[in-house]
């Protein structure tokens, strides 16, 4: 192993999923699979295939369809998890289990009821069981950060025997300090040596997950765990774009160390994962945020306008950020919208392209300009392939501010056109109702957000749902339209044909 090389291992698939809300389907998340890949990332965890039938099916289909890029299940000390990810990760020419098991002593106390020697009997149990199904066996210590330095290394000391390449010290719940999280992997960097890399997988709880990755590097790491967008459970994980453009921009600090990501594939990534999930970066989100490289101060447009580096260490261009300009028109054909969705990270075969395509004609006859950012969330909505059990046809809405709105709605099921209206405390209000009321499924909104996927009056909106229907656990809704209470209604319509298909 090259040991200048930073390993950069992508968790948003398995990590970034469990951020509320951001649940993706196969489709959704193959494409972000074959993106990473383009991206360059050595590995890439899947997910978690013991999880669900769902995980393991998405795992399972991505390792048949990357070529590259090493394929990572993760799986808990057990042997039904570990039977599952080699299992599902079988098809992938390149691929590693990643087996962990808690070890501060709060969690072996309270969570796994168990001692230190039987938690060190249960892991080199699991790292042996993963050996007979893969080579590349990486082991965690759960709540590394809060463990005790001497029984970290008796265990990972007992993984390594039983053939763990990898070792991880994750900062589980983001409780360190740049200083702290850097002597603890000196130590054990110094400590293990040669037999195995040492990882770190930081989380963002006190905003210091990027901080302590990169002191993490300093301190010998060479393996380091992340998303897009800094996606994840609570405030997240460590962003991948701002640990590679750190490392990248500070070479003064960093060589002879570096990645192999390709950064001109940074932006795209980012708005692929955006588009897909329904969350987006803060605009003031480093390196992808809309307004990492804006600037409104007199003096800062100035200096920038003589000389860039003035006020930016980064170009837009360095990771494939481009002004958002007229890309396509209604004049354009199918093989340039074809070159365009590669160029933006998409991959489809040729019934979802056609599909795209009809949806983007459609589009260039309501819609002056279309930007990059249109048919990126044009085509995310359309890769969805959630069954549409009801599926709209047509929607009428009128308001009053000084009495009840209504929505009156066409909607087909099961090759029947069923037609109803309802009042509402405000238009949006009255179209959930009115699709509550024809499919006799009753609905909790919990969240409802509307954005303006680019710019100008005939912007797209994109609007997002949270619905509990039944009192069940919430599902997610994307509708896409240049009429914001359509867009609502296919939001709304998602949510509940996602629900329904669950139940079958």
């Amino acid at each position: 192993m090259d040991k200048n090389k930073i390993i950069v291992f992508d968790t948003t698939l398995r990590d970034g999923e469990q951020s509320p809300g951001a649940s993706m389907n196969t489709e959704e998340k193959i494409q972000i699979a074959l993106q990473l890949e383009r991206l360059g990332v050595d590995v890439m965890e899947a997910g978690f295939a013991a999880a669900s039938s769902g995980d393991f099916d998405a795992i399972n289909q991505i390792a048949k369809q990357v070529s590259n890029i090493r394929v990572a299940s993760l799986a808990r000390a057990l042997q039904n998890d570990i039977k599952a990810a080699g299992e599902a990760i079988a098809p992938a020419k390149n691929k590693r289990i990643h087996t962990f098991i808690a070890t501060s002593p709060i969690h072996m106390e309270h969570k796994l009821k168990m001692t230190p020697d039987q938690v060190i009997k249960k892991a080199v149990e699991a790292v042996s069981y993963a050996k007979t199904f893969v080579d590349d066996v990486e082991f965690s210590c759960e709540d590394a950060g809060r463990s005790d330095i001497v029984f970290l290394k008796e265990i990972c000391a007992a993984v390594v025997e039983a053939g763990a390449r990898t070792l991880n010290l994750p900062d589980t719940v983001g409780f360190r300090l740049p200083n702290e999280i850097a002597v603890m992997i000196k130590e054990m960097v110094d400590f293990i040596g040669d037999r195995a890399i040492i990882s770190v997988h930081n989380h963002n709880d006190l905003g210091l997950a990027v901080a302590n990755t990169l002191a993490s590097i300093q301190a010998g790491a060479r393996q380091v765990e992340c998303t897009i967008n800094g996606l994840g459970e609570r405030a997240g994980n460590a962003a991948l774009e701002e640990i590679v453009m750190a490392i990248r921009t500070r070479n003064d600090v960093f060589a002879p160390l570096y990645t192999d990501i390709v950064t001109k594939e940074i932006y795209a990534t980012s708005r692929l994962v955006a588009s897909i999930t329904g969350i987006e970066p803060q605009p003031n989100k480093a390196i992808v945020g809309k307004n990492a490289f804006a600037h409104e101060s007199g003096i800062h447009q100035d200096g920038v306008l003589k000389c860039a580096q003035t006020y930016e260490i980064i170009k837009a261009e360095d990771i494939g950020a481009e002004k958002n300009s007229l890309v396509l028109g209604k004049h354009s054909g199918r093989h340039a919208f074809k070159d365009k969705l590669i160029n933006l990270g998409f991959d489809l075969d040729n019934d979802e392209l056609n599909d795209a395509f009809i949806k983007f004609k459609d589009l260039c006859d309501k819609k002056k300009e279309i930007f990059d950012d249109d048919i990126r969330a044009l085509v995310s909505s359309e890769i969805t392939k959630v069954p549409q059990i009801y599926d709209i046809e047509k929607l009428s809405t009128s308001s009053c501010n000084a009495g009840h709105a209504s929505a009156a709605i066409s909607i087909k099921f099961e090759d029947e056109i069923i037609q109803d209206a309802a009042l509402g405390n405000g238009t949006a209000d009255a179209i959930f109702k009115v699709i509550d009321r024809i499919s006799g499924v009753n609905g909790e909104l919990k969240d409802y957000k509307v954005g303006a996927v680019s710019q100008g009056k005939d912007a797209l909106a994109k609007v997002t749902v949270k619905v509990a229907f039944e009192n069940s656990v919430p599902t997610i809704g994307h509708g896409l339209d240049i009429d914001t209470m359509l867009a609502s209604a296919k939001a709304y319509i998602g949510a509940l044909n996602s629900y329904l298909s669950m139940k079958k």
